[in-house]
């Protein structure tokens, strides 16, 4: 969900003007899980950029507060969630955590690092949604911590419907600053991609898993 479509579309902007988003229609990107895809999104770029890494903090901030009030933890997903996340904690005057993908096999096994005290309040700040199985992973991690988590903010949605359901069975409350509506929105706009090429990224979003 978008709190702010103002932000949405001044986030959409700065992420295209860093290069953390990528858009190649005709050179596609090959992700991870094998899909085919003109967009790529990398949003620890960020992270490099003072100006820009200040506005996202600050944003992030203001919704998380403005949603959830002041929680008492901030957790990071690793691994690209915990500089920004560590920023919005800091900015907030609020503990930080981050959770591990999966526990550590060694010394104290633990998943979520930090100190996260019994029945805490938790906001989650994530980095980039896509099927949002690793975000609801470390969301499932915390809850076995013994936290409890209000929801979960992030940076960048695709709006795929998976992840939409996926949010929706596990309960949780997703609101990102940008989504790929505004993005491409302001793509075209600024003159990163052509009405044609709008078309093709269109036309991904509606068969991400099968187009070519």
């Amino acid at each position: 969900m978008i709190f702010d479509s103002e932000a949405a579309s001044r986030t959409a902007e700065l992420l295209l003007q860093i290069n953390a988003i990528k858009l190649r229609p005709e050179n596609p990107f090959t992700w991870a899980s094998g899909w085919n895809s003109p967009i790529y999104c990398d949003n620890r770029i960020i992270l490099s950029y003072p100006a820009i890494r200040n506005y996202i903090r600050e944003e992030i901030s203001k919704q998380v507060e403005e949603l959830y009030g002041k929680p008492n933890v901030i957790a990071g997903v690793a691994t690209g969630a915990i500089g920004i996340g560590m920023l919005v904690a800091e900015y907030m005057g609020l503990p930080f955590v981050y959770v591990r993908p999966k526990a550590k096999e060694h010394g104290r096994q633990n998943q979520v690092e930090g100190m996260l005290e019994p029945n805490a309040h938790v906001v989650v700040i994530e980095d980039l949604i896509s099927t949002g199985t690793s975000s609801l992973n470390a969301v499932k991690a915390l809850k076995e911590a013994g936290a409890y988590v209000q929801g979960m903010v992030a940076i960048f949605t695709y709006g795929f419907p998976i992840a939409q359901a996926n949010f929706k069975e596990a309960e949780i409350t997703l609101n990102t600053l940008s989504d790929y509506e505004h993005l491409i929105d302001i793509a075209l706009k600024k003159g990163h991609i052509s009405d044609g090429q709008l078309e093709t990224l269109k036309d991904w979003r509606t068969q991400p898993e099968t187009w070519k």
